[in-house]
């Protein structure tokens, strides 16, 4: 069993940077790929990033490409998303992911969620 709790959301004005994290509680290095989703309110839950248990390989949706930037730790059983030049569109509640089937385009269903962490971009 996996559990995952994502931290450093928050408010920021549009153009800031954010750093959110999912901390795992157990082992996720080398097994799972792991994303991040978000949903915003009224809208369906949508793929943001995900990154392979091999941490070379990634995929981003195309909204947040060359913006946000995911990447893991797993010795510290841990996965980042570094968020630059946020936009108020990226206002949303943030989940992290683990066991997650991806392609090479998008990453869809997941075995393990989070609780979440709200980021909310002022314009």
């Amino acid at each position: 069993q996996v559990q995952l709790v994502e931290s450093g959301g928050g408010l920021v004005q549009a153009g800031d940077s954010l750093r959110l994290s999912c901390a795992a509680s157990g082992r996720i290095s080398d097994r799972y790929n792991m994303a991040w989703f978000r949903q915003a309110p009224g809208k369906e839950r949508e793929f943001v990033a995900g990154i392979a248990q091999i941490s070379t390989i990634t995929v981003y949706a195309d909204s947040v490409k060359g913006r946000f930037t995911i990447s893991r730790d797993n010795a510290k059983n841990t996965l980042y998303l570094q968020m630059n030049s946020l936009k108020s569109e990226d206002t949303a509640m943030y989940y992290c992911a683990a066991e997650v089937r991806c392609s090479a385009n998008v990453c869809d269903v997941a075995k393990y969620w989070g609780q979440g962490t709200q980021v909310t971009v002022s314009s």
